[in-house]
């Protein structure tokens, strides 16, 4: 009797090996998927530099993160010039994306130089465009 209750019991231990076995690989991919940790977004700056040819304009980008502002100015006047640029000049971008720019001149101004480069891949360091903006007097600081 103990040959026989001692291969009954090994029996039954195999088969709730096996079976606990192929319950744990069914589950664990399953498992592993659910817990697996999401990739964090590289992200790197990109600035807009106007450059100063007296002249007033915006930059913007797209996709939309910069809207960046300067103001007309006469070097000849009494004013003093104003706080240039205004807006939001810098911006992070995720790693890889294709940034265009747009550059608007204000009433009384031109578009002397378009920003350049343009469009800008985002890439680790430093990114940047830079444009610049006339008056449509004549008078500008690039000649």
């Amino acid at each position: 009797m103990r040959k026989n209750a001692h291969r009954a019991w090994r029996a039954t231990g195999i088969v709730t090996a096996l079976a606990t076995a192929a319950a744990i690989a069914s589950v664990a991919p399953v498992q592993a998927q659910a817990t697996a940790p999401v990739p964090a977004r590289v992200t790197a700056e990109l600035s807009a530099w106007i450059t100063d040819g007296w002249g007033g304009g915006t930059v913007t980008s797209q996709p939309a993160g910069i809207n960046c502002h300067t103001t007309a100015w006469d070097p000849y006047g009494s004013e003093e010039p104003p706080w240039n640029p205004a807006g939001i000049c810098t911006a992070s971008f995720e790693i890889g994306t294709t940034v265009t720019f747009t550059a608007t001149p204000d009433p009384g101004s031109y578009v002397s130089f378009h920003p350049t480069p343009n469009p800008v891949t985002v890439r680790a360091g430093y990114n940047f465009t830079w444009a610049m903006f006339c008056p449509e007097d004549g008078l500008c600081s690039a000649g």
